[in-house]
């Protein structure tokens, strides 16, 4: 006779305990991972997590059945959502929506128990939705790609962007790539941060035209990997780092060390739900301070167009 199941868990998260239903309930089923040990998870990682996605609205990935169905991605903030976990109302085509804002490590935990797998965040900051404050690049290879391609063109856009006077940070995506972010001062709104950084991303490539493009579309990509910038406009979002990504292995969303790009090592996946903990404990969030490396992208916009 199997032993009973719980019918609901406390998960400590800050000055809050946060209920989790169904705790046992399995949500990666190739390694086990259950909703309980997701939502622990986003307490241990809120510390480092949560400096880079407050005041931000929040997109889930979620998935009622764990991997075994489909997700869905859900922007509005349910009704049930505790009044701790403030909103934004977000204006869209056909009116608005109220989204919710992830400012403690109780609602990162609340999100898991919602089957929340990974949060996705706006490069933009609640109190002003039309000036972004990061830029992402996202280096998305199709399958069989050699990693070692990858970094090299991560590691392009790093020197670009440093020579127009930007910093760049890298993030494995915990899916098959790399995400090249950089911190902005909020000068200027998203039509100019797009033509930017479509810029940049048509000058990477243009340098290494056998591994890298911006052809949007799949066809037209010819095996290399794409250069996508079009995270960078109203409403899109990008994975938070140290979010579970939805993928066999539960892997994470890894903050590197610019450095980390040179080791043969990396893979996209080189941490899991179950190894991300040591290496924040043993190396710290790379990414630590990242708003004091913000940056004004008009003046980078210039230097760009004198290069």
């Amino acid at each position: 006779m199997s032993p009973a199941k719980a019918a609901a868990e406390n998960v400590r998260a800050g000055r809050r305990q946060v209920t989790i239903s169904s705790p046992d309930k399995v949500m990666f089923p190739d390694v086990g991972v259950t909703k309980l040990e997701l939502a622990e998870h986003y307490a241990r990682v809120a510390p480092a997590m949560l400096p880079h996605v407050r005041e931000r609205p929040v997109t889930m990935h979620v998935f009622p059945a764990g991997l075994r169905r489909p997700g869905i991605y859900i922007k509005k903030a349910a009704a049930h959502f505790p009044d701790w976990i403030p909103r934004v109302t977000v204006a869209k085509r056909d009116g608005s929506t109220s989204m919710a804002i992830v400012n403690e490590a109780a609602a990162l935990v609340f999100l898991a128990g919602q089957n929340c797998i990974t949060p996705h965040f706006w490069p933009a900051r609640a109190d002003d939705l039309a000036k972004p404050d990061r830029l992402i690049f996202d280096f998305d290879p199709p399958e069989g790609t050699d990693f070692a391609d990858i970094r090299a063109g991560a590691r392009a856009t790093g020197d670009l962007l440093r020579e127009v006077g930007l910093v760049p940070f890298a993030m494995t995506s915990g899916s098959r790539g790399l995400h090249v972010i950089t911190p902005l001062r909020r000068d200027v709104g998203w039509d100019e941060a797009r033509a930017f950084a479509d810029a940049v991303g048509e000058r990477v490539a243009e340098q290494d035209p056998d591994h890298l493009t911006t052809a949007f579309r799949i066809a037209k990509r010819g095996g290399r990997i794409y250069v996508d910038t079009t995270r960078n406009a109203y409403a899109q979002h990008g994975v938070a780092p140290y979010a579970v990504r939805a993928k066999p292995g539960a892997p994470v969303a890894a903050p590197l060390h610019w450095e980390e790009l040179s080791d043969a090592g990396l893979s996209a996946h080189s941490w899991d739900i179950r190894t991300i903990g040591d290496r924040l404990e043993s190396e710290g969030d790379p990414w630590k301070g990242m708003g004091r490396s913000a940056r004004s992208l008009r003046k980078a916009a210039e230097r760009l167009a004198k290069l």
